[in-house]
Parts: C-alpha cells; structure tokens; sequence
C-alpha cells in the first residue's frame, strides 16, 4: 500500500504499528470509515501527531493472521488501493 511507517525498524514495537496517513487523506476519515463499514477499530495521533498517523494495536485477538488480513483489506478498500 506504500504505506511509511513512524517509527524505523530497530525501535519498533510488535504489539503496536505507527503509520502515517497518506499525502492527502484525511486520517479521521479513514478511521470513521474503518469502525462504520467494517467494524474495525484503530486509534490516531495524539498531541503533535494528531492527525498524521494511525495506531494499529496488534495484541490479544486483534493480533491472529486472519484479523490482521481483514484489516488489511478494509484499509486497502478504504484508502481505494
């Protein structure tokens, strides 16, 4: 999706990825779209990266490969990739 990732590699956690919202794409949106359309949650920015990035949480049940694809695949639908 070309997506950039905030955090570089060596510094990163597993339970939580930080990604930029894309050039042009209101990062409040997608987030509304997400939760309405396909019942997924994930958290923005706070203080100086409000409105920048996305926190997408990857623990408990959130973490299991069929629901990181079907993220992955409501964000891909979402952005219109």
């Amino acid at each position: 999706m070309g997506l950039t990732m905030l955090v570089e590699k060596p510094f990163r956690l597993p339970m939580l990825n930080t990604v930029y919202s894309p050039e042009g794409v209101e990062e409040l949106s997608v987030r509304k779209r997400l939760r309405r359309e396909f019942k997924i949650e994930i958290g923005g920015g706070l203080g100086p990266l409000a409105g920048k990035i996305w926190r997408i949480g990857l623990m408990g049940h959130a973490a299991r490969n069929e629901n990181v694809t079907r993220f992955l695949a409501a964000l891909k639908a979402t952005l219109g990739k």
